[in-house]
């Protein structure tokens, strides 16, 4: 119910811009994850119905998440990509409270998942 896509290469410095379909999943906290092999996911932003948003604080002011009402989409503008950013990225939908959004066993629905690579 959820597909993810903007994923792709780019240089150290650019950006991109990630989407999330959401279906009938728009009445949902939405939030970008992240995952490294062999690692946890971690959380990116989040946003909630009311519009509110919440980030990590590794991404807070070079990450922007956004709710694209008409199209039932949620997107993450990414800028100053850093070669760290490399993973894949994921978007969620569930119904965390605020101070949860950080928690991925809050979340019902999953993305498949859309590589970003970012070369130094």
């Amino acid at each position: 119910q959820l597909q993810a896509s903007g994923g792709g290469l780019v240089q150290a410095g650019g950006s991109l811009r990630l989407s999330c379909a959401v279906s009938t999943l728009s009445n949902y906290v939405i939030s970008w994850f992240r995952q490294l092999p062999g690692q946890e996911r971690e959380f990116l932003a989040g946003t909630g119905t009311g519009r509110s948003t919440k980030y990590a604080d590794s991404v807070k002011g070079r990450f922007t998440i956004s709710r694209d009402g008409p199209k039932s989409a949620v997107s993450l503008q990414m800028n100053s990509l850093k070669a760290e950013d490399t993973a894949v990225y994921y978007c969620a939908a569930g119904r965390p409270v605020y101070r949860a959004y950080e928690q991925t066993t809050l979340y019902y629905y999953w993305g498949q998942g859309t590589q970003v690579t970012v070369s130094s």
